[in-house]
């Protein structure tokens, strides 16, 4: 044992010391418990862990160089010193001890320290440690040491670990153990998807194609080192660009998980290539873990460190898949055997529409939509290839009646076999200002047979528009806004309709407690149009409330559903009174008035006080006299009655 190892025995040592007299050990509870990281000096744990018995399990380790004290050459692993302290059987026995408690599986590669590389004093690096959760353990809290090795050399593994922290990750056993909504990123596997989002490229020869591959991460895990590798061929039936560069690879140190990324190319168009679409091939490679500084390849799993030239083992977490990409290229026609498609012959494919939906059900003008297309290939023995759908709605002066979210409106679907479907979505917006009714999309295809080429054929749906009823009221005419019990009084109003479609049986109902109820038809309504209401009303119960009289405008559409608009109008209903009653109280305090007939206290002595004649002037003085007037005439007729039953009662007297 050289003098560096030596060393590391007695550090590690010396570390496993001072934790068995910190921490009790308790036979197999130990290795459960709960462990207190903050005595850890280089680890920091911003979460734990999540496992679960017989998963994959990805253990983040973040390692932090302290203030001033530069760490070269560094490693970390699941550290396997601390077994020599709980007098293991060698021949692996499980009666007790750590192989009771420890959670992960062990094979020739679960302690294998991973290269991080140079930190520098105050700087932090992550790398991702993996280990397969034993099946028979139990739901809970485990330790679990870390080692970090210093003046690590690659593929030095009779070395033991300069230090040992801890982490602490949390085992379930089922799912109320975790968040019901979260990932099990353990087993998680990294997947893109291109082109999401966007139309399909168009390139002319001999133009310079200039476009960009949207390119998203749709897995839970960030992915790290992605490189896209565009796959080049000398084909002009496969590829259809000049290959120009020596590279076409697009890197990204990582991309977030649901992170979307641009692709962006410039391709010069080849000469011979031919009018079509062509399916771009890409191979994306990726690790699942960013272990230490960023690593350039040198070859199939084997990198140099970028800081400082060292080179690593043999990386073996890279991986890659193939993905496809459609272009489209308008250059020469194909001189083949193919002849050109004759409307008359009848072997074909046929592509028709099976069925299709809207979402929602009911489409409202200036409301966007999605369109759902079954197109189904009802030939039973041939089969299209390259087919082109374009959707092309209804025009109404010149401007169609639906526009599409992406601005484009073509589909692509590389082949259909002979009775199989396929499914066609896309988004639309209907118009705001279009007219109520059905309007239709035109579905032209384009598409290739085995004996033809570019057969076309069109098939066309209807979409029905609806448009929101409106209606609005004038302001209510209410002649006299009081009435006794059995008076009446008359209602006038318009009802005006401000919408797109006619409003059909329209009808006015007036309803109170204090009202008989009463209706009145006003029948069609045209758009623009107003409606009138006239109706007498009348007063049933003296009113109790505020006087409110609820007015409900009712209405049908052309299906016959009938919609309520309720309104509201003040109409106060009173007891009725005896002419009598009504005299006396409207002649209440006015019998200070008497004097008013001649004199000085008649009218002209009452105008020859300043403040009565100004009371009159202000008021009107014509309606002010024909008021004193008719007051004076009411007094004397009072009075004459009041001297003839005095005169009356005077003749009794002297009768008896």
């Amino acid at each position: 044992m050289n003098g560096r190892n030596l060393k590391r025995r007695i550090m590690a040592f010396a570390a496993a010391v001072m934790m068995i007299c910190a921490v009790p050990l308790t036979g197999m509870e130990t290795m459960a418990a709960y462990e207190n990281i903050e005595g850890n000096r280089y680890l920091v744990i911003k979460k734990d862990p999540v496992g679960k018995p017989g998963k994959v399990m990805n253990i983040p380790i973040t390692i932090r160089a302290p203030e001033g004290e530069d760490m070269e050459k560094v490693a970390v692993g699941l550290a396997d010193e601390l077994r020599d302290f709980y007098d293991l059987p060698e021949d692996g026995g499980t009666a007790s001890g750590i192989q009771n408690n420890y959670p992960f599986e062990i094979s020739e590669t679960t302690f294998r320290p991973k290269t991080v590389g140079n930190i520098k004093g105050g700087n932090s690096k992550t790398v991702t440690l993996s280990a397969r959760v034993r099946r028979d353990m139990k739901e809970g809290y485990y330790r679990v040491p870390i080692g970090i090795y210093f003046d690590y050399y690659s593929g030095d593994d009779d070395v033991s670990a300069d230090v040992i922290e801890y982490i602490n990750v949390w085992i379930s056993t089922s799912a109320s153990g975790t968040d019901s909504d979260e990932k099990d990123e353990s087993t998680e596997e990294i997947a893109f998807v291109l082109g999401e989002g966007q139309a399909t490229p168009y390139g002319t020869y001999p133009n310079v194609m200039n476009f960009a591959i949207n390119m998203r991460n749709k897995s839970w895990m960030p992915a790290y080192d992605v490189t896209v590798s565009m796959v080049l061929s000398k084909s002009d039936d496969e590829f259809p660009f000049m290959i120009n560069d020596g590279n076409y690879d697009r890197h990204f140190d990582v991309i977030e998980a649901g992170q979307t990324v641009q692709l962006p190319y410039s391709m010069a168009i080849r000469k011979d290539s031919y009018t079509g679409f062509y399916p771009i091939k890409f191979k994306i490679s990726y690790r699942e873990s960013m272990d230490g500084d960023k690593k350039i390849s040198e070859g199939p799993g084997v990198f140099r460190n970028d800081s400082n030239g060292e080179t690593l083992s043999t990386d073996t977490s890279v991986q890659s898949k193939d993905y496809e990409f459609y272009v489209h290229i308008s250059s020469k026609e194909r001189e083949d055997s193919l002849g050109d498609f004759n409307e008359n012959d009848r072997t074909k494919a046929r592509i028709i529409v099976e069925n299709f939906r809207t979402e929602p059900e009911k489409i409202m003008a200036g409301q966007e939509f999605d369109m759902i297309l079954t197109m189904k290939n009802a030939s039973t023995q041939v089969a299209a290839s390259n087919i082109l759908f374009t959707l092309e709605p209804e025009k109404v002066e010149n401007t169609s009646v639906f526009s599409t979210e992406s601005g484009s409106s073509s589909i692509v679907v590389n082949s259909l076999a002979a009775g199989a479907s396929t499914e066609l979505r896309m988004r639309f917006l209907a118009k705001a200002g279009i007219d109520q009714r059905s309007y239709t999309i035109t579905i032209k295809e384009k598409y290739d047979s085995p004996e033809f080429k570019n057969a076309e054929e069109s098939v066309t749906v209807d979409i029905p528009i609806y448009q929101q009823a409106r209606l609005s009221t004038s302001t209510f005419e209410i002649m006299p806004d009081s009435i006794e019990v059995g008076g009446e009084s008359n209602i006038m109003f318009g009802i005006n309709n401000t919408g797109r479609i006619q409003l059909y049986n329209v009808n006015a109902r007036f309803e109170a407690d204090s009202i008989r109820t009463n209706e009145a038809y006003v029948g069609n309504i045209k758009p623009g149009e107003t409606g009138n209401v006239d109706v007498m009303i009348t007063g049933e119960n003296p009113t109790q409330d505020e006087g409110k009289v609820k007015v409900i405008i009712s209405y049908e559409d052309e299906n016959g559903e009938v919609t309520e608009v309720e309104k509201e109008l003040t109409l106060f209903v009173t007891e009725p009174m005896m002419e009598e009653e009504w005299m006396m109280e409207g002649m209440e305090g006015m019998d200070g008035m008497e004097d008013m007939e001649t004199g000085a206290g008649g009218l002209a002595g009452w105008m020859a006080d300043p403040i009565k004649k100004k009371l009159l002037i202000g008021g009107g003085a014509a309606l002010a006299a024909a008021v004193i007037i008719g007051a004076t005439a009411f007094i004397k007729h009072r009075r004459r009655k009041k001297q003839q039953k005095e005169e009356e009662e005077g003749i009794d007297d002297e009768i008896s």
